[in-house]
C-alpha cells in the first residue's frame, strides 16, 4: 500500500475533479502493474495497473489507495467492474470514497463476485491525498 500511496502522492492536484490514486496489482509476491490516475482524472489507476498485469492479474491482490470507483461518469466500465472482470481474488483498499461514484458500491461490486474486500490499510497515510476531495463531496452531498 506504500508503494500505491507514492504513486498518488505526484498526481494530487492533476486529476481535474477526480483523486489522485495509486493502484499496485501483486502476485506471489511479484508486482504485475502499478500505477497512479493520469492527468486530468483519466484513465483511472486500476485501469492502467490490469493493462500491465494483463491475463496474469487473475488470482492477484490489488493495493488501491481509494475505493474502485462503482460508476463512471463517461459511461465506461468502472474500475470495480473492471478488476472483478480481471479475476482479482482480492482487493485491499486504504481510503473509503465519498464520490456518488463510489460511496460503498465499488466495495459492494468486488464482494458480490467472490472478491475479498479489505478496507482500512494504512488509512492514516492515504487519507491526507484526499482530504479536499472528501471536503468537496461532503458539501455534494449536503446539497
Amino acid at each position: 500500500m506504500r508503494r500505491a500511496i507514492a504513486l498518488a502522492r505526484p498526481q494530487v492536484g492533476r486529476t481535474g475533479e477526480n483523486p489522485a490514486v495509486g493502484c499496485v496489482i501483486l502476485k506471489d509476491g511479484r508486482v504485475l502493474g502499478e500505477a497512479a490516475t493520469g492527468d486530468g482524472g483519466r484513465p483511472h489507476a486500476e485501469e492502467l495497473a490490469l493493462a500491465q498485469a494483463g491475463e496474469a492479474a487473475r488470482g492477484a491482490t490489488a493495493f488501491v489507495t481509494l475505493e474502485p470507483c462503482a460508476e463512471r461518469s463517461s459511461g465506461a466500465a468502472s474500475c470495480s467492474e473492471r478488476l472483478a472482470a480481471a479475476g482479482m481474488s482480492r482487493v485491499v483498499v486504504a481510503c473509503a470514497d465519498p464520490s456518488v461514484f463510489a460511496a460503498g458500491g465499488g466495495a459492494a461490486r468486488l464482494r458480490a463476485a467472490g472478491i475479498v474486500f479489505d478496507q482500512g490499510l494504512l488509512e492514516a497515510e492515504a487519507a491526507p491525498l484526499y482530504a479536499s476531495y472528501v471536503a468537496a463531496k461532503s458539501l455534494e452531498i449536503r446539497r
